[in-house]
């Protein structure tokens, strides 16, 4: 094994600077409003650092977004109290989408395998639907499924199929989400 290794930062100084003004920006202007107060403005604040959101998507003041050019949301998709979204990679949260209180949402990891541990970036996508309960884990490139289910604190590390509930860490299936009218 080598002692030295030598890991390499994937960041540029641009980026730490952009982030640096991001983070100066969103906790001065937005962390001020309670919970989704404001909502208009802070979905403002998002697309002025290059977010792709909708107008009506909800991102609670107390969200934690790492890089918010890397951030889709799209109509009526909520990121809830605490949620923390390290989005090295992109995060796609469609329609109707929730991911709630202290969840965390992982886009990046480091290459174990490799002597420079370089960090390795994959996208996650909450499909139309879906709910991340809870405190749960969301891993690099993860989709979760078209209306299912992820249990509080549950820590998924594999694709979620549509309309299922699991739970659990590792998450593991539970049972199939029917939507009785």
């Amino acid at each position: 094994m080598n002692d030295t290794l030598e890991f390499k930062s994937p960041y540029t100084t641009s980026n730490r600077v952009r982030r640096m003004i991001w983070n100066i920006c969103w906790t001065i202007f937005a962390r001020p409003f309670p919970k989704s107060i404001a909502n208009s403005w802070k979905v403002f604040i998002l697309k002025c650092f290059g977010a792709k959101i909708a107008k009506n998507a909800y991102v609670y003041s107390t969200a934690k977004i790492f890089m918010p050019w890397n951030l889709i949301m799209e109509e009526n998709s909520c990121l809830a109290s605490g949620v923390d979204c390290y989005n090295a990679a992109t995060v796609i949260i469609k329609k109707n989408a929730t991911v709630s209180q202290r969840s965390y949402l992982c886009t990046a990891s480091h290459n174990i395998s490799s002597s420079k541990h370089e960090q390795i970036e994959k996208s996650i996508i909450i499909e139309e639907k879906a709910w991340v309960a809870a405190e749960a884990f969301i891993g690099p490139g993860v989709t979760i499924g078209e209306g299912a289910v992820v249990g509080a604190r549950a820590a998924v590390f594999k694709n979620v199929a549509p309309w299922t509930v699991v739970g659990g860490n590792p998450a593991k299936y539970i049972k199939n989400r029917i939507i009785e009218e």
